[in-house]
């Protein structure tokens, strides 16, 4: 089975996250609060939130950090209303930029986004201008040191996964979005360990930056937006974000 997955561009995410755990536990816990309201605090009956569960292990936030959103957010308290978001728009030479985000002022934050887009030689356009070049899936990562792959490959397939893919050291396993916490349970229960288990955005084709310029723009466009507290996550088809400064 074959496919573009772009790992790099993952473990660019994680060193990021890893010089910025609490950052990092800020976006989780807002994703927590507001799967929480859509559809309870129990992760038995509410999938949404039985996935960022997962995905907030996975990051290493602490079992007590996520007991307490958990009942915060399921209280009578006056919590912030978050809703989601997404941007679209386009980087330096036209690189296609998706931003997900989670808001209580939507014009705050479009205008944020808009700032970004065009201080990085961007702009940011209309809701769907470049979401049809993605796919929506879940994707499965796991450490393909001392895992065989035929054997993984027809675990997850059992399982109900829509591909396979072996990209440098690990294997990712690729979901129907609704698919994902099924998929990701059942490789759980035969004994596989994960390095993240999360929906995301891939791109049908990437655009390769060769101007530094652009490179320095790109990257500084990711850092702006990563940094921003109601951008959960940022998709984009670069070819080579290993280049970028």
């Amino acid at each position: 089975m074959s496919g573009h997955s772009k790992w790099s561009t993952i473990k660019r995410k994680k060193e990021k996250t890893d010089n910025a755990r609490a950052k990092v536990f800020t976006k989780i816990g807002r994703e927590i609060a507001v799967a929480v309201k859509e559809g309870g605090p129990d992760p038995a009956s509410n999938s949404k939130l039985k996935d960022i569960i997962a995905k907030a292990k996975a990051n290493n936030v602490p079992n007590d950090n996520i007991d307490r959103i958990i009942k915060k957010a399921s209280g009578d308290g006056n919590g912030a209303n978050y809703e989601e978001i997404i941007y679209e728009g386009y980087g330096p030479s036209g690189i296609a930029v998706m931003v997900e985000t989670l808001t209580d002022n939507r014009n705050r934050t479009a205008a944020e986004m808009r700032h970004y887009f065009d201080k990085n030689k961007g702009n940011m356009g209309q809701s769907g201008c470049v979401s049809f070049m993605f796919s929506h899936c879940g994707s499965i990562v796991i450490e393909a040191e001392d895992i065989d792959e035929e054997t993984l490959m027809e675990a997850a397939l059992e399982a109900g996964a829509s591909d396979f893919i072996k990209d440098e050291d690990v294997f990712i396993v690729r979901t129907e979005p609704n698919d994902l916490g099924l998929v990701r349970d059942d490789l759980e229960e035969k004994g596989y360990k994960f390095v993240s288990a999360e929906l995301e955005y891939i791109p049908s084709t990437y655009t390769k930056l060769t101007d530094e310029e652009d490179l320095k723009m790109m990257s500084r466009l990711l850092d702006m937006m990563e940094e921003n507290d109601d951008v959960q996550d940022v998709w984009h088809n670069l070819e080579n974000p290993e280049d970028l400064p």
